[in-house]
């Protein structure tokens, strides 16, 4: 084979956005006819969110008296935060959820992050997505790792909704890729019946680079006959909503159409909120009430397959607790981790709270992590994917995972 025909495809399928090749290649799949695995879709919220303006320690005064500016009230009162179990509230931006919460699919993680104290973004989201903290050189990472234990019999097991590849999904097994919103479904060179038949010709064969070529067509065949239902309504002169609600609503066709996807990822920023976050009204919230929505359209779309699927909202770390001279928080430690689905044991708050006295933050400023975000991430392994200890072992080495979260 020339090494220039194989770059020439190469590049033919990543400009797709179809596929990712690994470091061992690709191995044909079968696909089977029922959809009914576990599934796992990560919402990752790049930039820092600020979990105690999400999940509210509205008991404490001390929440109050270092946020003048930002803190959201008290339940009950004017813009206030609404109760979840007389501890915490949750943010009102984020009411469209709540039906989640008192059906019991959605529970949350306090104090939940990284045992790392960097306030690197690119760091803590490296430590994250890689799920091994301290060690800058891992190659791949955890979804992926994921994937590698779960039956390799269909081309788009695991879905990245974006235009670049999550470090969370690289590593040796094949990951198909969807640009976001009106992208998703763009017309390309190789979507033309002609060129489609001359590679069709060309690469037929059994070899390695052929098996690429027939994985990658089928792979971009599904996930656009998933999302013709969209495409239909837009062409009847009703665009599809733009921002999360949109991009959720196509992965849910995705998860829920011939593709059999199980694994999916996207990513949303705007997190970092240094100036003028708001309380109940303003930047924040601004970000928040999409959010929301769109978890809300996620689980809609997905119907009946939102029982074995869950969905796991993280970002990088927290803020700190006290507010800045502009209006907003810095980079902090600890934050909350959002769990949904329909076999979730939700309506509570998970974890360990430590308290916002100073004696009781990271490093007089912080709230403090007693939950590593693996905990949680291992225990759906585990409860959710039926994951052995020798294989959680494999998705997170040197993690020593022994105090399990009840979560489904």
């Amino acid at each position: 084979m020339k090494r220039r025909v194989f770059l020439q495809l190469a590049s033919l399928l990543s400009a797709s956005g179809i596929i990712s090749v690994g470091s061992h290649g690709l191995v044909a799949k079968e696909l089977v006819e029922t959809n009914n695995r576990q599934k796992l879709i990560v919402v990752f919220l790049r930039g820092g969110v600020d979990g105690l303006n999400v999940v509210i320690p509205y008991q404490e005064d001390v929440y109050y008296d270092v946020r003048p500016k930002i803190a959201i009230p008290a339940p009950g009162e004017e813009n206030g935060a609404i109760n979840l179990d007389g501890q915490f509230g949750l943010h009102p931006a984020l009411a469209s959820i709540m039906p989640f919460w008192k059906n019991r699919s959605l529970a949350f993680i306090h104090a939940c992050g990284l045992n790392n104290d960097t306030r690197s973004h690119f760091d803590a989201q490296y430590y994250m997505e890689t799920g091994i903290p301290g060690n800058k050189k891992i190659p791949d990472g955890w979804m992926n790792r994921l994937l590698a234990n779960l039956p390799k019999d269909r081309p788009t097991q695991a879905v990245n909704l974006g235009d670049t590849p999550p470090r969370i999904l690289m590593g040796e097994m094949s990951v198909a890729s969807l640009p976001r919103g009106r992208k998703s479904t763009r017309s390309l060179p190789i979507d033309r019946p002609k060129v489609y038949a001359a590679f069709d010709r060309l690469y037929s064969g059994n070899d390695e680079l052929s098996q690429v070529y027939q994985e990658g067509r089928q792979a971009r065949d599904l996930l656009l006959a998933d999302l013709e239902k969209e495409m239909e309504e837009a062409s009847a002169g009703a665009p599809p909503p733009r921002g999360f609600a949109s991009d959720a609503k196509n992965l849910a066709e995705i998860m829920v159409g011939d593709s059999r996807t199980q694994l999916g990822f996207l990513a949303l920023g705007g997190w970092d909120t240094h100036v003028n976050q708001g309380n109940s009204k303003g930047l924040l919230a601004r970000r928040l009430k999409p959010l929301g929505e769109g978890l809300v359209t996620l689980v809609e779309e997905l119907g009946s397959l939102y029982s074995n699927t869950v969905i796991l909202v993280m970002s990088e770390f927290g803020r700190t607790v006290k507010e800045n001279g502009n209006g907003g928080t810095d980079h902090g430690h600890g934050n909350v981790m959002w769990v949904l689905g329909g076999a979730v044991r939700g309506g509570q708050v998970y974890g360990e709270w430590p308290g916002l006295e100073e004696s009781e933050l990271f490093q007089k400023r912080d709230l403090t992590v007693t939950t590593d975000f693996r905990n949680p991430i291992a225990s759906i392994f585990e409860q959710h994917f039926g994951l052995n200890q020798s294989q959680i072992a494999q998705l997170f080495p040197g993690y020593d995972f022994n105090q399990r979260l009840p979560l489904l």
